[in-house]
């Protein structure tokens, strides 16, 4: 018999799952825990300076490896700053694990010292939560846990623990397997709506496939190919589905949805039957449901069967992991070019390639400091974003070429995402070269984790877009608002001087002829890396679906807004 006391037995329990990082902020209640870390070397601790940036860690830290990311926090003020990170990681079904202290078992619900019910907080922004209250349930829950978390729709998932159960002695007992009465994720589809989805796609004359983030979670981006080039399909990505397929491949599109391209929002517009694999079918993705091809046959494939019919009527609905299925899928479907389909898509693309092209002329615009770092970087860095403008560029832009290239906020849209994911990323993937495209206001909100890079020596390259505005705040309300700018405009610090109380390199570009040179520059060295772009003010993102329009009235001159 093995008798630990609960914080050994947290401890143990990361270890048998592999976890081999936290990023977390100690206090009072968990210090018990954090007493035995030393005792178990094989789990690095990384001290993050606030507890948003241990939750945005872990998120970047498992989208940029696939790997179960795990943050750490005391009670009361420590588990409530999570919960921006939480629901960041669950609504992009990021398997995630989120563990807090409370307070002590004889003071719960009596609102001690720095409760807070971070229980019920959570509840409607994680897959699961527990409140363990005896040191015994800690090795079995923690499984459980990891297993929710890592299977099905992948998601966050929270630990709450009473102060004193981590100093309950129990015994270490983990379990071989686990079970879950009424949690049986289905990863094979029905055999009778695969053969009807293929009876339906062989049928079609313009086909198209909407690739999600499902397909890179699924890690099914050599079957979608396969998939696509047996059936002549062209391929349509969600924002968090780019890297699902090589941009340069005949039959990727790119981009649809709000700040797609013109000629992927067409197609989407026109195709007879739509394959959406592994996606939400959100409205960023789709623009207004009632418009979004009402004459198409949807064939849906995706493992939680709560997406089915939730926006669009699915005429089959196939419930299983995107990879079993795309198997299947492939025994049933009937070689085919659709080359005039494809035809059509490629004319569309050549006349209106202009709209999601590098502006031309001197002044430096995000679209040509993006496009020249990744074109720089490559597909086997890591590119980490913000949210806002920025954001649609590095989309538009970044030329993502590979799964878990990319790591951005796209369900929830936070703000302040692109440093301390980053930082998760660079821990996750000491190998790859890793770079932030960020916002000069969104990094604003969490540069402080610049302060943790320097401790770890990680060397992210964090790249601001520093227009003096909220971008994409701005440009809503310059084309739907009259011109009328209320509180979108910021004053910025020294990025600089900030790069030098920090202690690391700061590069300021202020001209298109500096930027390869600073990228170099950045590149070449050793430690994390400020570049100040004092890139054009009031620049807009195009092509553009308007709040509440069809993708079939997608947008690409500002003219046209108005």
């Amino acid at each position: 018999m093995t008798m630990m006391s609960g914080a050994d037995i947290v401890l143990e329990s990361l270890k048998h799952l592999g976890v081999d990082v936290v990023f977390g902020y100690p206090g009072g209640v968990v210090l018990p825990l954090y007493d035995r870390f030393p005792a178990h070397p094989e789990v690095r601790h990384i001290l993050v300076r606030h507890e948003q940036g241990a939750g945005h860690a872990a998120d970047g830290y498992a989208r940029a490896s696939g790997k179960l990311g795990v943050a750490l926090a005391t009670s009361g003020p420590g588990a409530t700053n999570l919960v921006t990170a939480i629901t960041t990681a669950h609504m992009d079904s990021v398997p995630t694990l989120f563990i807090t202290g409370n307070v002590g078992r004889e003071l719960l619900g009596r609102d001690g010292f720095q409760e807070a019910d971070i229980t019920g907080i959570t509840m409607p922004t994680v897959k699961h939560n527990y409140l363990v209250m005896r040191a015994e349930d800690l090795a079995y829950t923690f499984a459980e846990a990891a297993y929710i978390a890592t299977t099905g729709r992948k998601g966050s998932v929270h630990i709450d623990i009473p102060k004193d159960v981590f100093l309950e002695q129990a015994e270490f007992i983990w379990p071989d397997k686990i079970e879950i009465r009424g949690y049986r994720p289905q990863t094979v589809g029905a055999t009778a709506l695969v053969e009807q989805a293929a009876e339906i796609i062989n049928a079609a004359e313009r086909p198209v496939i909407f690739a999600g983030h499902g397909v890179i979670l699924s890690e099914a981006a050599e079957e979608l190919r396969l998939f696509a080039e047996k059936t002549g399909t062209p391929i349509l990505n969600t924002l968090l589905g780019l890297g699902s397929i090589s941009p340069d491949h005949a039959l990727a599109y790119g981009m649809m949805g709000m700040h797609g391209s013109y000629w992927a929002n067409h197609a989407a517009s026109n195709a007879d039957v739509i394959i959406a694999l592994g996606m939400r079918m959100d409205d960023r993705a789709l623009g207004r449901f009632a418009d979004m091809n009402p004459t198409a046959k949807i064939v849906h494939v995706d493992i939680d069967p709560a997406e089915h019919g939730k926006n669009l009527f699915t005429l089959v609905p196939i419930v299983g992991d995107v990879k079993v299925v795309l198997g299947q899928l492939m025994e049933h479907v009937v070689t085919n070019s659709h080359a005039e389909w494809v035809r059509w898509i490629d004319d569309l693309r050549n006349n209106h390639r202009l709209s999601m092209s590098v502006p031309p002329g001197e002044e430096m615009t995000q679209q040509h400091v993006i496009s020249k770092i990744a074109q720089f970087i490559g597909p086997e860095a890591v590119l980490t974003t913000g949210v806002g403008q920025h954001q649609m560029w590095a989309a538009q832009f970044g030329n993502i070429g590979r799964p878990y290239q990319l790591v951005t906020s796209g369900g929830l849209g936070t703000m302040g995402f692109e440093v301390p994911a980053a930082m998760g990323a660079a821990v996750a993937c000491p190998d790859r070269a890793v770079w932030t495209i960020c916002g000069d206001g969104g990094f604003q909100m969490t540069f402080q984790e610049i302060a943790t890079m320097v401790d770890e020596h990680l060397p992210v390259k964090m790249a601001i877009m520093n227009n003096g505005f909220l971008g994409m705040v701005r440009q809503w309300q310059e084309l739907f608002y009259g011109n009328n700018y209320v509180s979108v405009a910021m004053s910025q610090p020294d990025f600089l001087k900030l790069a030098d109380a920090y202690g690391i390199h700061g590069i300021r570009v202020t001209d298109r002829s500096q930027v390869d040179q600073a990228l170099k520059d950045a590149a070449a060295y050793p430690g994390p890396v400020i570049l100040d772009f004092r890139v054009e003010a009031e620049g807009n993102v195009f092509p553009m679906v308007p709040a509440g329009a069809s993708l079939s009235e997608t947008i690409e001159e500002p003219q046209k807004v108005r």
